[in-house]
């Protein structure tokens, strides 16, 4: 994910940044940051004419709060979490793909092809897929870390030096696991009492930080933090003594996707770039690049070796299982967003 054009920026100059694009034979990306080699939008630009102009969120909520308040209809494309294209489709602010507008839509393996929150691919494709847990720095602590403790628990040696995810969905999933509680839980109790186990554990965090989760563990400003797997094979990359923790209690489970954008000013353009994307030789591209994993056919032979072994992406038999985020009601939503709100003050 990316160097990062600040959530906080109004939707306004996210909008007039991309109007700029607006043009045939352009497109227009809203994607996470860090989350795109440069190489792969030279080679779809080297290939296509096609040129992509590319403005960055942190978070699925900051996407979706940017188009709500103005930026649908100038962006082609935006790559949503899983959870959020199920939210994004049903605020009708999806376009159809039609069939036999994908050429390559078949490279899509059948597990991802079929999915609760597309069902049949109407809107989107797989983008990557990975985990999302936490990491420690083994020179801080030398414990066992894969329990949800170490976020929400946590020993002295971590105390005040935790970075969690500016992420709602992702916290609230977490903290589910941790309470072992349904994600969109309306008992009362229950609700009571996950909100006080975040209020207490808030004490022994450092930061709420989504955008530089990785620098802070590179950087040893933080000891510990949650953070996506393949992030944290970069952090090893760069030198931070990381280890990444699959907890007993479970650990979250995502996919991004491409999506097709209600009123995408260039539409052509955004189909050309997900049928480009879906090739076994671009999306291994990308996959090398980022680390985690892909949903088409063909990749696997293209990965670099060390891919294949990654610690980060291999989870141990003592894992617990893997949840997706679910989407709750609105009523359930709206307790769930007291609770977040209350632990960001």
């Amino acid at each position: 994910m990316k160097h990062l054009m600040k959530t906080t920026v109004a939707a306004l100059a996210l909008t007039l940044g991309a109007q700029a694009a607006q043009a045939e034979g352009e497109l227009v990306l809203y994607h996470w940051f860090e989350y795109m080699p440069q190489e792969l939008l030279d080679k779809f630009t080297a290939e296509t004419g096609i040129k992509v102009t590319m403005d960055t969120f942190d978070s699925n909520e900051a996407m979706l709060a940017s188009l709500k308040a103005g930026a649908l209809g100038t962006y082609d494309l935006a790559v949503p979490g899983d959870y959020m294209v199920k939210i994004m489709a049903g605020e009708g602010m999806l376009d159809e793909i039609k069939d036999g507008e994908l050429a390559n839509k078949g490279n899509i393996q059948p597990q991802w092809l079929d999915v609760a929150f597309d069902p049949g691919r109407m809107h989107s494709i797989p983008y990557q897929w990975g985990s999302t847990s936490f990491s420690v720095n083994r020179d801080v602590f030398a414990g066992e870390i894969n329990s949800t403790d170490i976020l929400f628990n946590p020993p002295a040696e971590l105390q005040g030096r935790i970075n969690v995810l500016d992420s709602q969905g992702e916290m609230m999933a977490m903290a589910s696991l941790h309470m072992g509680i349904p994600q969109c839980s309306t008992d009362r109790d229950q609700l009571k009492a996950l909100n006080a186990m975040l209020q207490n554990a808030k004490s022994h965090w450092a930061s709420f930080n989504s955008d530089t989760a990785k620098e802070v563990l590179v950087s040893g400003d933080a000891a510990a933090g949650m953070i996506y797997n393949g992030f944290s094979a970069k952090a090893r990359d760069e030198g931070a003594n990381v280890e990444y923790a699959y907890p007993t209690q479970g650990y979250i489970a995502w996919m991004d996707n491409v999506v097709l954008l209600k009123d995408a000013p260039n539409r052509d353009s955004a189909l050309a770039f997900m049928d480009f994307l879906l090739e076994p030789e671009n999306a291994a591209i990308l996959t090398n690049w980022t680390q985690y994993s892909a949903g088409i056919d063909g990749v696997a032979p293209l990965l670099d070796e060390a891919l294949r072994t990654l610690p980060e992406a291999n989870p141990p038999a003592s894992a617990g299982p893997a949840a997706f985020i679910e989407v709750c009601d609105e009523a359930t939503q709206a307790v769930y967003d007291k609770i977040w709100t209350g632990l960001k003050k």
